[in-house]
């Protein structure tokens, strides 16, 4: 019995691992293989990573920009309509005949008919340095000298 119970536990033991015939055992990759599959990684990461950078860095600085742009815009366009307001109250001034009266005589000088229109002439300036002394030819008694 003892044989019997001798192989019952041999055939309970794990067993070796089987190795189909005809098949090698795996080896592992040389030095060489794994250097070239660790670089070709690195070139698919870097080619992935420079495709992320134009698929999102390019539409993200264009889209800054772009709101830039958008809010010179915005302020050129107040502005705008600050020079608007202010020719449209320039406007509804000019629609009385006062106004129209009052710049056609300050900027125009015109006048009604029946006045006289009367002009302010500045007077001639001075010179502030005196007359350099012209030398005369003959004296004021008439005679020689």
């Amino acid at each position: 019995m003892s044989n019997v119970a001798e192989s019952r536990r041999r055939a309970s033991a794990t067993p070796p691992p089987r190795r189909r015939p005809g098949r090698p055992r795996p080896r592992r990759p040389s030095v060489r293989v794994r250097r070239r599959r660790a670089v070709m990684a690195v070139t698919i990461g870097g080619l992935a990573l420079v495709g992320l950078l134009f698929a999102f860095v390019y539409p993200i600085r264009t889209y800054l920009a772009q709101r830039g742009q958008i809010s010179a815009a915005q302020s050129h366009l107040a502005q705008l309509e600050r020079a608007t307001d202010q020719v449209d109250a320039q406007s509804r001034q000019l629609q009385g005949d006062a106004a129209v009266e009052r710049i056609a005589r300050q900027e125009y000088g015109l006048v009604r008919p029946g006045e006289t229109p009367y002009v302010l002439v500045p007077e001639a300036s001075t010179p502030t340095t005196p007359a350099a002394a012209t030398p005369t030819t003959t004296s004021p008694s008439g005679g020689g000298p």
